[in-house]
């Protein structure tokens, strides 16, 4: 992505724990320690839907591959922010920043992705169950799979493009840990970067808004169907297979409206850094553990499925 006649940055350095010179060590222990439980959380996720047969459900398949997403998006940012936690050198290749900034955007929008077609697959089944079969057929769901994920490389490769298309001419210091728009939109220079920064913008904030809005209108039908069950004990049964869905919807865009929709200020490196550590990092952590705690079929399947082979006297 880099040419000689369009910018004269050929690397970037990546200073954004440069301000806790004194932190770094426990930062690097911490985040090596969260981002080891986030891999094995949805591993664990993964196998345990992969072999218990009674998980093989769209709800479950769904699940399995906003695991396989969340993977893929701490692997493009974690190890790097962990190498450069110990490292005394933070640069990172032009080309390696574009790579970079593609597969976090192509990851991150198709979790969001996923998590509303989970949403609609909880719609589906609350409030038309006897056409559950019909609605999401496999058929359905692997072209709601597919839809995500190209609609997520798709965004991916629409921000990304736009931003390196960008003349940078230095200085080249990014302040942040990872290639990420705001700082990089600050070390461009040229008419267009206004341009290109509101674009970019508007295009991130209306694909996270369109989600977030369809997620709450499928809640929207879901609590009113719920509503209408006549036992209490059915409510509660039916309002217990979407608690882990909304929680981690809660997080995730809970989070991700504090990057995107902060209120201009004052720029601040160690503000910036941190909040970048939530979404990045946090939230991440605590996915596998909300579905792992608050899904009860599935925490019952874990442990007929891997607690059987340990202890099989305990079972």
């Amino acid at each position: 992505m880099q040419s000689t006649n369009r910018s004269t940055v050929t690397e970037f350095v990546l200073v954004g724990f440069s301000t806790f010179p004194r932190l770094q060590p426990l930062f690097f222990l911490l985040f090596l320690l969260m981002y080891l439980f986030t891999l094995l959380g949805n591993l664990l996720i993964m196998a345990t839907v992969g072999l218990e047969r009674s998980l093989h459900t769209p709800m479950y398949l769904f699940l399995c591959t906003l695991s396989l997403s969340e993977v893929f998006y701490t692997v493009v940012i974690i190890p790097r922010m962990l190498a450069d936690l110990l490292s005394t050198r933070h640069t990172i290749a032009f080309p390696a920043c574009a790579c970079q900034m593609f597969f976090s955007f192509a990851f991150g929008f198709t979790h969001s992705f996923l998590l509303t077609i989970m949403g609609y697959d909880r719609y589906v089944a609350i409030c038309h169950p006897l056409r559950y079969n019909v609605l999401m057929d496999p058929r359905g769901c692997a072209c709601l799979l597919g839809c995500s994920w190209a609609g997520g490389f798709l965004m991916g490769l629409v921000v990304t493009t736009a931003i390196f298309h960008l003349h940078f001419c230095g200085p080249n210091h990014i302040h942040h840990f990872a290639c990420h728009v705001p700082p990089l939109l600050k070390l461009a220079c040229g008419p267009d970067v206004l341009l290109v920064a509101r674009a970019v913008g508007l295009v991130c904030i209306a694909a996270l808004l369109g989600c977030c809005l369809l997620i709450l209108l499928s809640y929207a039908f879901i609590v009113g169907t719920i509503l209408r069950i006549p036992s209490a004990e059915g409510r509660h049964k039916a309002f217990s297979t979407c608690a882990s869905h909304l929680t981690v919807v809660i997080v995730h865009y809970g989070f991700a409206s504090v990057i995107y929709l902060k209120p201009r200020g004052p720029p601040s490196l160690e503000g910036d850094t941190l909040m970048g550590i939530t979404y990045t990092v946090l939230t991440p952590f605590l996915s596998p553990i909300i579905f792992s705690l608050r899904n009860k079929e599935l925490k019952v399947a874990m442990k007929k499925t891997f607690l059987h082979k340990l202890y099989p006297e305990k079972l």
